[in-house]
């Protein structure tokens, strides 16, 4: 967990994909987590890892305690796709479901998940599942 300074506003697609542009390119699955103020302020971020090439375990616990910790009101997630296609899998939706599962009863809200690949990236926002 680091905190951030200066602090920008994340207030669309185009600023979230920018703050979390470098993991398009991991040659691991990475995961990210933005925690916002409810301005959209940007409050701390963690990065997750592991040696595999296509799975990242979410530690929900850590991430609802960084959420607790910055006093956040909002998040976004993003992971990179080693292998090019943004394309979300059944594995992507389903731990998406958990995080907000996870989130809820702190009263954080999962403003989006974004999928960065070589390929393109997806937003669960614009495709109508956050």
């Amino acid at each position: 967990m680091q905190p951030l300074s200066p602090t920008p506003c994340i207030r669309d697609f185009a600023a979230a994909r920018a703050l979390f542009a470098q993991l398009a390119e991991a040659r691991t699955e990475t995961a990210g987590f933005a925690y916002l103020g409810r301005d959209g302020r940007l409050l701390g971020m963690r990065h997750v890892s592991n040696e595999c090439a296509d799975a990242v375990d979410l530690p929900l616990r850590k991430i609802v305690a960084d959420a607790l910790a910055f006093d956040a009101a909002a998040m976004l997630m993003a992971h990179n796709h080693p292998s090019g296609d943004p394309r979300p899998s059944r594995g992507d939706r389903l731990a998406t479901r958990r995080l907000v599962q996870a989130l809820s009863p702190v009263q954080v809200r999962l403003i989006d998940h974004l999928i960065l690949a070589r390929g393109g990236a997806v937003s669960f926002r614009a495709l109508g599942w956050l």
